[in-house]
């Protein structure tokens, strides 16, 4: 594969990265258009998580926007608990996100194996995501799509929020954002109303509640009926509910996190509301935010900690809409399709250089 000639006008260096710089060792995951692959970068021996992204799916679901406003998005983005954008490139037919790469596998697999996690796990876990999102949320960013899948752990347990896709600058017009994953997803932006940081706050409650009790609070097998149990009721954790293991002040949290209306939820008025809560009087953030807190939960290094059916069939798709694929694949030999996706292009290094040279001066 030869360099990609889809530069920005501001992209003058000569030598670009592109896959051919990278060793493809297996699938670690997969996304809505396409796999992630564990890599290694030739020159450095360095391991990265390399998302290979499809135009012709990117197409099909009408995500251009979506896809080229998170490149955007994690060029500004910089931050120990977040996963970090390295490299960007593209060929004719993949988009290319070569990002950190963090061994213990997302919170999605551990809970599958684990069904629950204990209290003190759990409270670590939702430390990391609060150092995250008061980062995003300090920057007026919403993610909009805090959920396991996207909680990926290093070797030392500690929680990094990744998949910017559907985050957004915030804007207090953005009743049409409703993209986000539905057992997740606030009651406003499912109702298509103006949300704000309480949105991603609320995700952080139906986490709690499905590693307190290994079950989401709203039911449902579609967007529909997800939507009608949280109209229906308000969950509220009773006293004679909690789990064995678990105090009072967790339920308190938790209930609080679920209000459905914005007004009444926790985490209203950002980040320093939700981390003043009794339940995590104890953390010391300073020192959280160094890692210098040991770990509740390590993944171990002698297992896998990712699904080893995708490392099977490398992740392969079973696609419904082969023909509508095809259809698209024949748009990516036009200039203008692939002008849709130029100025793609990231390089950390060339970034930092360029950065010293401006201090320098």
């Amino acid at each position: 594969m030869g360099s990609c000639n889809f530069k920005s006008d501001n992209e003058e260096s000569e030598v670009q990265i592109t896959k051919t710089h990278f060793q493809t060792m297996y699938v670690v995951g997969k996304g809505g258009f396409g796999k992630v692959w564990k890599v290694e970068l030739k020159k450095t021996r360095e391991l990265f998580a390399m998302k290979e992204m499809s135009k012709a799916r990117i197409l099909l679901k009408k995500s251009v926007n979506s896809v080229m406003n998170e490149r955007k998005l994690l060029s500004i983005l910089r931050h120990p608990f977040i996963v970090n954008m390295q490299f960007a490139f593209q060929d004719r037919e993949n988009l290319f996100l070569v990002m950190d790469y963090k061994s213990g596998g997302d919170l999605r697999f551990h809970l599958g194996h684990h069904k629950c996690f204990s209290e003190p796990q759990t409270k670590f876990f939702v430390a990391c995501i609060l150092v995250a999102l008061e980062y995003l949320h300090n920057n007026g960013i919403l993610h909009r799509d805090v959920k396991p899948e996207n909680l990926v752990l290093d070797n030392k347990g500690y929680v990094h929020l990744t998949d910017f896709g559907i985050a957004r600058v915030w804007n207090p017009e953005n009743a049409r954002d409703t993209s986000g994953t539905p057992g997740y997803m606030a009651p406003e932006v499912m109702c298509r109303q103006n949300h704000g940081v309480a949105a991603d706050y609320f995700a952080v409650g139906v986490i709690v509640y499905e590693f307190m009790f290994g079950r989401r609070p709203y039911q449902g097998k579609s967007r529909k009926e997800i939507r009608e149990s949280i109209l229906a009721k308000q969950v509220q954790i009773k006293r004679d509910e909690i789990p064995e293991g678990w105090s009072l002040e967790a339920a308190d949290f938790v209930n609080k996190l679920l209000q459905r209306k914005p007004v009444n939820r926790l985490g209203l008025n950002g980040p320093d509301e939700v981390k003043s809560h009794v339940w995590l009087h104890e953390v010391n953030w300073e020192n959280f935010a160094k890692k210098q807190i040991p770990a509740c939960f390590v993944p171990s290094d002698s297992e896998d900690n990712f699904d080893m059916r995708l490392h099977l069939n490398n992740g392969n798709w079973k696609d419904e809409n082969s023909s509508l694929l095809a259809e698209n694949a024949q748009l990516l030999r036009s200039n203008a399709t692939q002008n849709m996706f130029a100025g793609y292009f990231f390089d950390i290094n060339q970034q930092n250089s360029q950065t010293e040279t401006t201090n320098a001066k």
